[in-house]
């Protein structure tokens, strides 16, 4: 018995996890939103301090980084599912660094508004290569919790990133320094990402027609509405609380402390889920996630003070920590082996279409009846989300899952 015991072959659910690999990838992944979250809570204040933007003007021109994205997406999802992963991971990457380098020649509103829209072609298809980079890394017993503890890769940036770029804006007073900033740490993520070893795969290409299932996973239509309407109430919120923080609240220099402490809640929220997400728990952590971050979104529409201002940041973020890493779960779990660049690119497409929307409805809403309704705004669309989650999403997921 001894000897059968010394001989049985290692569990699957002991396979590394943090292997050489994932933890390139995982630092790819952190650099390239270090650099995307260093300068984004200080857009609104750039272009209405530089180019005197209203706030329907500031949707307008955000909004358009978000459509590009869009519009890429569902493309580059079949892209990295047909071509080799390192050799499109390399290219979309370098092509959003070099983006960065653009908001320091843009000279006017026009030309900044060019810029942020062509940088979110590559910066979306980027995000699919290195999830989709990540998840063929992973042990296919650990996929789920790799995919949450990958998502840290964000958080820790979106915890570190703004209160750096507040810190550095404050002290020397110049956007430019933070774009150059924001082009450097990209640039060491196009390094990082030359040094990966993916072991060879199957080519899809050839093996089966063109069809629409090949850009978007279309069983995931009903959690991609879902993802839509979270990111239309994310949005609305995030693009607009640094200048409503200045504006109505006073607080000049507290718009670093309100992402942190959002990461500070995604950062709990996928350490302590990451058990339950090992143990198949995908749908309880969407479930709890969803209740939890509407919740915070109240609490920031409703509180208009510090207490507010500072809490719901927390409570959003402890949500989101939960819901993310399961929704993105659900989706690759709903689709074969050679879509997951499909999956990866139906929910960040989803991402994506909510944040634009948001930006834009966001601006217009804020100019002409103020923050508080177009934060009510944002609720209400993600409200209609929470109920068709509980009411269909959830039952169709668990229906046509196929692991």
């Amino acid at each position: 018995m001894a000897d059968e015991i010394g001989t049985t072959a290692v569990p699957e659910q002991q396979e590394k996890l943090w292997n050489s690999e994932y933890l390139k990838v995982w630092s790819s992944n952190f650099l390239l939103f270090f650099a995307f979250m260093l300068m984004t809570p200080l857009l609104p204040l750039y272009l209405t301090d530089t180019y005197h933007a209203d706030k329907e003007v500031i949707g307008f021109v955000l909004a358009g980084y978000a459509l590009a994205a869009l519009l890429v997406r569902p493309f580059s999802g079949y892209i990295v599912d047909t071509w080799p992963r390192k050799t499109v991971l390399l290219i979309t990457y370098f092509l959003t660094c070099a983006f960065f380098g653009g908001y320091l020649i843009a000279g006017s509103l026009t030309m900044f508004a060019i810029f942020r829209m062509l940088h979110g072609g590559p910066f979306g298809a980027t995000g699919v290569s290195l999830s989709t980079v990540m998840i063929d890394v992973l042990p296919s017993s650990r996929r789920a919790e790799g995919i949450g503890y990958f998502g840290l890769s964000n958080n820790v940036a979106t915890a570190l990133a703004p209160s750096i770029g507040m810190l550095l804006f404050s002290k020397f007073h110049s956007y430019d320094m933070l774009f150059t900033l924001s082009l450097l740490c990209s640039l060491i993520g196009v390094l990082v990402d030359s040094t990966l070893k993916l072991k060879p795969r199957e080519i899809v290409r050839g093996k089966q027609a063109i069809s629409l299932d090949r850009f978007l996973l279309l069983k995931g239509w009903a959690m991609f509405l879902v993802v839509f309407a979270l990111a239309f109430a994310y949005s609305v919120v995030t693009t607009y609380v640094a200048i409503y923080g200045r504006e109505k609240l006073g607080i000049t220099t507290g718009t670093g402390l309100f992402f942190a402490l959002f990461a500070i809640g995604l950062i709990i929220s996928r350490l302590t889920g990451s058990k339950s997400l090992r143990e198949g728990k995908v749908v309880r952590n969407a479930s709890m996630g969803i209740l939890v971050s509407i919740s915070g979104f109240v609490l920031f529409s409703s509180v208009h003070n510090e207490f507010g201002y500072y809490l719901a940041p927390f409570i959003i973020g402890l949500g989101n920590g939960h819901l993310w890493p399961a929704c993105q779960t659900m989706f690759i779990n709903l689709a074969e082996h050679t879509q997951r660049g499909t999956a990866n690119s139906t929910i960040l497409t989803a991402w994506d279409l909510g944040m634009g929307v948001g930006m834009f409805v966001g601006g217009s809403v804020a100019e002409h009846f103020g923050y508080f309704a177009a934060f009510w705004t944002g609720i209400i669309f993600y409200t209609i989300g929470v109920v068709f989650y509980f009411t269909f999403a959830k039952g169709h997921f668990e229906r046509n899952k196929l692991r």
